[in-house]
């Protein structure tokens, strides 16, 4: 498992009510639309009951897919997880899938909706990870993408001008997949945890397709390191 940095309570709560800012600004633009544009209040008038209600369900759409649609639009982030600067990824630190999104947008139901959101808070209170009870069914957790100061806490690596990259497919990468390596990297190393080292060598090859062929993991491990910033730098 790869380690990472979990968004903190309070980050979420400020992503959850910027993205809950934006919906109330769609109601109000469509409100102003339809009684100053389209004069629908004289139409409503006129119809029945069942009529209005599919108008407003059509209508309340993009707010009840809003975070199924940007979290799979914009790979685990809403708009107001962007600005905070947070992201949905899968527990092991890589990216969720299709199906990891829309199983926390059906856990929503319970989590936010039931109890206006007390369900999920204390879940992610007494969670480690601060994961509420979608992240746990789905198999993800929420995590800062902010940076600290340190270089040993950012993907950049110190290489030579004469340096030679060996694995051009480091380029399947995210920066915050290397970002996530180095962090697990140095802390295995660390702690001479040789457990961790071979399982982020497996993890690295399943998703970039690069074989060890350095037999070494910790030489494997910062080559690619390096490589990475070698072939980003140059793009």
């Amino acid at each position: 498992m790869i380690n990472f940095s979990a968004a903190s309570v309070g980050e979420r709560i400020g992503a959850y009510l910027l993205d809950l800012l934006i919906k109330i600004a769609y109601f109000i633009v469509i409100i102003v639309l339809m009684n100053y544009v389209f004069h629908m209040d004289k139409i409503f008038s006129g119809m029945d009951p069942w009529t209005i209600m599919a108008i407003i369900t059509v209508i309340s759409l993009p707010v009840i897919f809003y975070s199924l649609f940007f979290e799979i639009w914009l790979e685990g982030q809403t708009l107001g997880k962007r600005m905070v600067k947070i992201k949905v990824v899968k527990i092991d630190g890589y990216q969720a899938s299709v199906g990891d999104y829309i199983i926390r947008w059906m856990f929503r139901l319970i989590d936010i909706s039931i109890g206006m959101g007390i369900i999920g808070l204390i879940a992610m209170v007494v969670n480690k990870k601060t994961q509420r009870l979608g992240d746990i069914s789905a198999g993800t957790a929420v995590i800062t993408l902010k940076s600290n100061i340190s270089i040993n806490h950012t993907i950049l690596e110190e290489i030579g001008d004469n340096y030679q990259p060996k694995y051009p497919l480091v380029i399947k990468l995210s920066d915050n997949d290397a970002r996530i390596i180095k962090e697990t990297f140095h802390v295995a190393l660390k702690n001479a945890d040789y457990v961790v080292l071979n399982k982020l060598t497996s993890k690295i090859e399943q998703v970039t397709g690069i074989k060890n062929e350095l037999g070494s993991t910790k030489e494997f491990i910062q080559t690619i390191l390096k490589d990475y910033n070698y072939y980003t730098q140059s793009m």
